[in-house]
């Protein structure tokens, strides 16, 4: 017994308290203070472990940007050009595809479509038919002739055209200061600049015959002749009626494809004499005028074989056309002539007239024949030319 007299049956006591009763009251705090002696030990532990683990993480390569994409995502295609090509300027026509395909290749397009030209079509077809392939770029490969019959199908369109040279002028190509190497001509129409150009709508009436007398005053007017349905063409480059279409006509082609240019020379000098006719002009809204000429030229651009400027101020892409109107009298009077074309002089002689004009109207006392870009199409008694600014793209040099 306590001296207290309590009894004691195996168990201790604090101040008569048994132990059990004082843990009972105890046990929050000392949960809450193990508790809290956890989270200091776990502080001191992350403090030491954190530096190593971030230094970790940054030290994770990023992943690929293709690592997010989704595996059946395939690489966008690569552009293609169509070419339309005139085989007859060839006489190894698999070795040139070859090189055109090699230069492609080299530039990062994929391999080219080829298209090739006939006599029921000479271009208009194919590049249409290019269109509708979806290439992104069409190229001709030829001469004047091609370029102009592509052109047509891509005049108010905004697929470029590239012009590979391959005729015996190639005009439209050295206004616009373009390469003949073939595989340069290649690179610049894939990788050059888009450049607008104008283009000339030439409508040509024929005549059931002669208007009026050959031999009459020029001061008579010119009687209209007796229309029938009208041709309407594009042209590049520069349209003519009389001499300057009688010698494309008469150049001939053999002489042509051994010596080049010069053969136009030898057929100009043949034509030097052709006869006279009547004509009635009028330009823009000016007063019709009459006069007597050999040939009439109505340009896009001015630059001529040779070096030769016929018209200066003529530009592709400065929304006007130029006209020049020659009425030499006998070979005697073709030596102005060609001294203002040699020093590039626009005005100063009456036998050599130049006009800038929007639109030209020209009526002659007889049918004569008419070219475009170096190709005859035939004969008319008028022919009307009108501008169409910017309406063909063309891709040229840096």
């Amino acid at each position: 017994m306590t001296p207290s007299g309590e009894r004691q049956f195996g168990e201790s006591t604090v101040r008569g308290i048994p132990y059990v009763f004082v843990l009972k009251d105890y046990l929050p705090w000392i949960i809450a203070g193990l508790v809290v002696l956890a989270l200091v030990i776990g502080g001191v532990v992350l403090t030491r472990v954190a530096p190593e683990a971030t230094a970790t993480l940054r030290r994770r390569p990023r992943p690929p940007r293709d690592h997010f994409r989704s595996g059946d995502e395939s690489p966008a295609p690569l552009k293609r050009a169509g070419i339309v090509i005139n085989p007859t300027k060839f006489t190894d026509l698999p070795a040139v595809r070859g090189r055109i395909t090699a230069t492609c290749l080299a530039n990062g397009w994929g391999e080219p479509h080829f298209y090739e030209t006939t006599v029921e079509d000479p271009g208009q077809g194919q590049a249409a038919q290019a269109v509708r392939d979806g290439v992104d770029l069409v190229c001709t490969l030829g001469g004047d002739g091609t370029v102009r019959n592509v052109a047509t199908a891509l005049v108010g369109t905004e697929t470029a055209l590239g012009i590979l040279p391959a005729g015996t002028g190639n005009l439209l190509a050295r206004n616009l200061d373009l390469p003949v190497s073939l595989e340069t001509a290649v690179a610049v129409a894939l990788t050059g600049r888009n450049r607008r150009i104008d283009v000339g709508e030439l409508v040509l009436g024929a005549a059931a015959g002669d208007a009026a007398d050959a031999d009459a005053d020029a001061d008579e007017a010119v009687e209209p002749a007796e229309p029938v349905e009208p041709e309407t063409h594009y042209f590049l480059v520069m349209s003519g009626v009389g001499m300057d279409a009688q010698i494309m006509a008469g150049t001939n082609e053999n002489l042509k494809a051994k010596v080049g240019w010069p053969a136009y020379m030898v057929s100009g000098l043949k034509h030097l004499v052709s006869p006279e006719f009547r004509i009635s002009v009028k330009v823009d809204d000016d007063l019709e005028f009459r006069r007597r000429a050999r040939m009439v030229v109505i340009g896009n651009c001015g630059r001529l074989l040779g070096g030769l400027v016929l018209m200066p101020n003529a530009r592709v892409d400065d929304g006007q056309l130029d006209a020049v109107i020659a009425s030499p009298r006998g070979v005697v009077g073709w030596v102005p002539v060609a001294t203002r074309v040699a020093t590039r002089q626009r005005k100063g002689h009456p036998t050599l007239d130049h006009k800038a004009c929007k639109e030209i109207r020209v009526r002659t006392d007889r049918p004569v024949p008419v070219q475009i870009d170096g190709d005859v199409i035939g004969e008319a008694t008028e022919v009307s030319a009108t501008v169409r600014p910017g309406c063909l793209t063309v891709r040229v040099s840096q």
